[in-house]
């Protein structure tokens, strides 16, 4: 079977980037594509990597245009795809890759972001362990799935196997990232130009204030957690694409470097996209270039009585728009992998 599609945002990273995978997925057509001010440019004018679609034209994006489609990918800015996705048919499967529809809780939207709270949507993170199953579970047959925050779902992945089971503590977490430019959109800001990136590394949003930390407490409650803090602190730092976290939490007394381990081994065995190294290999950003895959380093510092868990992502394909074609292939019930690299680029 061959479904509809229409991407809003096409003109952005986080769109473009949806297109680019499409373009190999062999149940999914892509016969709309929509745009704010680059609206009635040929989609190959602003997003000249995609020549599989030199035949599409930006629309406006609006309810009546994404409207009569089988799926849609929302690719908006954050506050801008609540009104139009409560336009669209309760049929119609709608993935949404901002922030509108993944926190549950309206005093989070209202401390972080602001404005109206649209509620919450089944959360495209498949793997994430939750206190029984995955979240994959919640993601057959649904038919509104909220695409992650990248940094998000990069922290979550990292520490909800040990949460699960039992192996940390879910107070004093603490995450370092380092990210590449390209997670903070497409359009000009001054603090991601070139000049003020290169050959720098750029805190951010220090302090407890950025918008993904209640998506990643939320998703550890899934876990067990049952007040979870954490320590947030992400830094630009000068490659195009990428996310490594580094995330360390203290461990339960009396648990042994075994036992930790094997809390990471038994959440990922088998799953595809989402792979733990051998005990003593850290992966790079390079490693997953270009793929839907999560590569994890784990390592127990017994002097600290701490685990330290080292995650590499591409922001743009594992982070976004892979997350939400491989929810999509689940809530179709389409083979999952469909369409989805596992392989990176290099060099």
């Amino acid at each position: 079977m061959t479904y509809s599609v229409a991407v809003s945002g096409a003109s952005g990273y986080a769109g473009g980037e949806i297109l680019r995978l499409l373009a190999d997925h062999p149940e999914f057509d892509v016969r709309t594509v929509t745009a704010h001010s680059n609206a009635g440019q040929p989609l190959v004018a602003v997003q000249p990597h995609l020549r599989t679609y030199t035949h599409l034209t930006l629309k406006e994006t609006s309810a009546e245009t994404l409207g009569g489609h089988d799926v849609v990918f929302l690719a908006l800015p954050h506050g801008a795809s609540g009104a139009i996705a409560a336009q669209l048919s309760d049929d119609t499967l709608v993935i949404d890759c901002g922030a509108d529809h993944r926190l549950e809780q309206t005093a989070d939207w209202a401390a972080f972001y602001g404005g109206d709270h649209h509620g919450a949507w089944s959360y495209g993170v498949p793997e994430l362990p939750r206190m029984s199953g995955t979240q994959r579970d919640r993601l057959t047959g649904a038919r509104r799935i909220a695409a992650p925050g990248c940094n998000a779902s990069t922290v979550s992945l990292s520490l909800a196997p040990g949460i699960r089971a039992g192996v940390i503590e879910d107070r004093d977490l603490v995450s370092v990232l380092a990210v590449g430019p390209s997670g903070g959109g497409r359009s000009l800001k001054a603090h991601l130009l070139a000049s003020e990136i290169l050959g720098s590394a750029n805190p951010y949003s220090i302090g407890g204030v950025h918008r993904h930390i209640p998506e990643i407490t939320q998703a550890l409650r899934w876990a067990g957690a049952a007040d979870p803090t954490i320590s947030f602190t992400p830094l630009i730092v000068p490659m195009s694409r990428g996310i490594l976290a580094t995330s360390t939490a203290r461990i339960v007394p009396g648990t042994d470097a075994a036992t930790v381990r094997s809390a990471w081994e038994d959440a990922y065995a088998g799953e595809r996209f989402v792979q733990l190294l051998p005990e003593g290999q850290f992966p790079r950003t390079a490693d997953v270039l270009g793929a839907n895959t999560a590569l994890m380093g784990l390592a127990v510092d017994e002097g600290a009585g701490r685990v330290v868990v080292v995650t590499a992502v591409d922001n743009l394909v594992k982070g976004t728009a892979g997350a939400a074609i491989q929810s999509a292939n689940i809530a179709l019930g389409i083979a999952e992998a469909t369409g989805l690299p596992v392989n990176g680029v290099a060099p």
